[in-house]
């Protein structure tokens, strides 16, 4: 149901409570009531859209992780029990594609057509494309290829807008640091998810001097996972050569 005027406050204000309790799910739906006023959200309106559903959506990665695992380990074990795992499993993929559904059609219908600066439309952009990433998480064969798709031209053109933006902006970072994960985990090409990822570090530190004391912060912690994952990225490629090398011989 949409809110508007004052019930749009008091929505907002619920959306905060609920975060600090840790609902999630109220949290999502009072600001998809926001949303559907077709009203511009503020920064903080469209943070809390984002921590609701990544929430609520990131609880069911994990669950679906542990049941997809489960069930491989459970071939030569009771059939019950691997019919008790592949119905817990189906069950969250359902929820996943109706929850990631459910931003995706947000997007789409209400948030994207009304961007208003150059931010905000990375913001959603990079939201469009991490959902659709999540979607391929879950995908199979043809469904799993055009859900790629969507993700890589989502985050092309919020990567192209972000341009704009400075860089130690903290959207632009964040976009930096999920299109380089995409390009490695999505599309097995570490080479370009290494060379976005160095490109905003290495952009970000030359203007670290210029940053603004409250947003020191987010830009250092985004830098700091964008070294952390060069790091663990180039560890496996140059072990990955080695073995190579062993191979050969």
């Amino acid at each position: 149901m949409a809110a508007s005027g004052e019930t749009r406050k008091n929505a907002v204000e619920q959306a905060k409570m609920a975060e600090l309790a840790e609902r999630y799910e109220d949290m999502a739906k009072l600001m998809k009531g926001v949303v559907e006023t077709d009203e511009v959200l503020t920064e903080e309106e469209r943070n809390l859209l984002s921590v609701a559903y990544k929430n609520m959506v990131g609880a069911r990665r994990s669950s679906w992780r542990v049941m997809s695992s489960m069930e491989a380990k459970l071939q030569d074990g009771s059939e019950s029990k691997k019919n008790a795992a592949g119905w817990l499993r189906e069950k969250v993929l359902a929820e996943m594609k109706e929850m990631c559904g459910d931003v995706l059609n947000l997007l789409d219908k209400f948030l994207i057509p009304k961007v208003d600066t150059p931010e905000s439309e990375v913001f959603y952009q990079k939201m469009k494309g991490d959902y659709f990433r999540y979607l391929v998480e879950i995908a199979e064969n043809q469904e799993r290829d055009e859900m790629a798709e969507k993700a890589e031209a989502a985050y092309k053109k919020a990567h192209e807008k972000a341009t704009e933006l400075k860089t130690t902006n903290s959207v632009r970072l964040g976009l930096a640091l999920n299109f380089s994960v995409f390009h490695y985990e999505i599309r097995n090409n570490p080479e370009e998810a290494c060379r976005l990822a160095k490109e905003a570090f290495d952009d970000a530190c030359k203007d670290l001097d210029q940053l603004q004391e409250d947003s020191y912060k987010d830009c250092t912690l985004i830098m700091q996972l964008l070294r952390d994952n060069l790091t663990l990225w180039r560890s496996e490629s140059e072990l990955e050569d080695v073995q190579g090398e062993g191979d050969e011989d």
